[in-house]
Formats: C-alpha cells, sequence, structure tokens
C-alpha cells in the first residue's frame, strides 16, 4: 500500500498534549477519520489558534508518522467518562512551529483557492506528498551551518 499523507487540525495546546503522549486524536475522537489511516503514514498538525479561547496561530505545529495500524481509547476515562479514539505516532523530535502564509502559494491545499481554510473543518483531510513535503521542509530547525 501506498504511503498518504494528512492534515490535521486541532489546536496548538492540544498538538502539544498529543506530541507528548505519542498520540493523534482529530475530529473530536472520532474513530472512522482515524481508520483512515495507515502505518507509515505522515501526518501533520495545523493549529488555527494557540487554544480554545486563544490568539489566532495559523501554524503547523506538529508533524510525525502513524506508529502501526492499531485505532485504540485509553483505558480509562480522562474526562467524566468521554473515551476519544488514537493512533499512536512517532512525532519529530526536532520539528519548529511553522506559520501557513509564507507556503499558501506552495500548497497545493492553499494555492488558487481563497477558501481552502473551510475543508479544514473536518478535522482530518488527507493532502499531497508535495504538501507534506514543503511544510516538513519549513519545519525543520535551522542547523549551525545555515545561520
Amino acid at each position: 500500500m501506498a504511503i498518504r499523507y494528512w492534515l490535521g487540525v486541532a489546536q496548538r495546546e492540544n498538538v502539544r498534549r498529543g506530541v507528548a503522549m505519542g498520540i493523534a486524536q482529530v475530529s473530536n475522537g472520532a474513530r472512522e477519520a482515524l481508520e483512515s489511516m495507515r502505518d507509515s503514514d505522515g501526518i501533520v498538525y495545523y493549529s488555527p489558534r494557540s487554544d480554545f479561547e486563544g490568539e489566532p496561530l495559523k501554524s503547523f505545529t506538529a508533524i510525525g508518522w502513524v506508529a502501526d495500524d492499531t485505532v485504540f481509547q485509553p483505558a480509562e476515562s480522562p474526562a467524566g467518562g468521554y473515551r476519544p479514539w488514537r493512533r499512536r505516532i512517532e512525532y519529530d523530535p526536532g520539528a519548529v512551529e511553522a506559520p501557513i502564509r509564507p507556503l499558501l502559494p506552495l500548497l497545493d491545499l492553499t494555492r488558487g483557492n481563497p477558501d481552502w481554510g473551510y475543508q479544514l473543518r473536518r478535522g482530518l483531510l488527507e493532502i499531497s506528498r508535495h504538501d507534506f513535503e514543503e511544510i516538513r521542509r519549513q519545519m525543520r530547525r535551522p542547523s549551525a551551518d545555515d545561520r
């Protein structure tokens, strides 16, 4: 099976929790969205805001790869009966946040599409390999040689 690439949408605060736990959770914990992903697929998170009531951020905040083919729920409910579905992710520990603005004319998702943000409401959508690689390049930390 070919590797696919995904764009998850979540506030930066939620993304950071997921990175710390090594998991992906999308679309309010819905199982169906996560079942589309497979082992070794790439995932990048876009965060429109810093947190639920926070300032606009409009940046890519994490990038990684699906670690296995298992969709799971936590053994215990962290929030009064709510048990979201999750995937294990191996996040790139060297990735840094990258604003979307410089990438707007480069990405298949956004180029020539003034309404590109509308599709983000789904919480998880498939993106092209080209877009994943462009975002990944933007999220790389500059090395000492680059400065």
